[in-house]
């Protein structure tokens, strides 16, 4: 297996450790001395950066693997989505956004799928990185957003809109290049 590919694996190990984090009602709310918050934001933004360093490491040593280019896009919706269920189950995030949300990357990872099985490759579009980019700030904001740092409450909000109208934009133009491919 080669690095691309293990901090993709890496960062499927970090979600467990994420929604724990996240979930569980700490003594004083704190892990090992730290605000569980932070904890859980810096698990979050750790994962996240997994997900920059596989593709661009992959890139450039010129390790892209089938492997890879199928197990990246599913450990970015593990990620996304425990992230957002556990945010949804902490009064955090709309239930209804988070839906959304989860049931454009279902419906992507579908249709990458059937594109899969016809020989076919989809490729990630810039709408999704976009979106990406949303989805890990309001997360990350969220996460944040408790007690003290209740200002980071409105970024989140703010970004996870964005997010909800990328994932539906970006749901329509991967399903237009799934018709145009097949």
């Amino acid at each position: 297996m080669n690095l691309p590919n293990a901090l993709t694996v890496g960062r499927i190990f970090l979600i467990p450790l994420l929604v724990v984090v996240l979930l569980t009602k700490f003594e004083g709310r704190l892990v090992f001395g730290v605000r569980k918050e932070l904890v859980g934001a810096a698990i979050f933004g750790l994962a996240s950066l997994t997900d920059f360093l596989d593709g661009y490491l992959a890139r450039r040593r010129k390790q892209i693997t089938t492997l890879g280019q199928l197990m990246d896009p599913l450990a970015d919706k593990l990620l996304i989505t425990a992230a957002l269920l556990s945010l949804v189950q902490l009064d955090r995030a709309p239930a209804w956004i988070a839906a959304v949300i989860i049931g454009r990357e279902f419906a992507v990872t579908v249709l990458r799928s059937l594109a899969h099985g016809r020989g076919l490759i989809i490729p990630a579009s810039p709408l999704g990185k976009i979106k990406m980019v949303a989805e890990v700030v309001a997360i990350l904001a969220l996460i944040l957003g408790q007690d003290h740092l209740g200002q980071f409450s409105v970024i989140g909000t703010m970004a996870l809109w964005v997010a909800m109208i990328t994932a539906i934009v970006s749901g329509v133009d991967y399903y237009r290049k799934f018709a145009r491919v097949t």
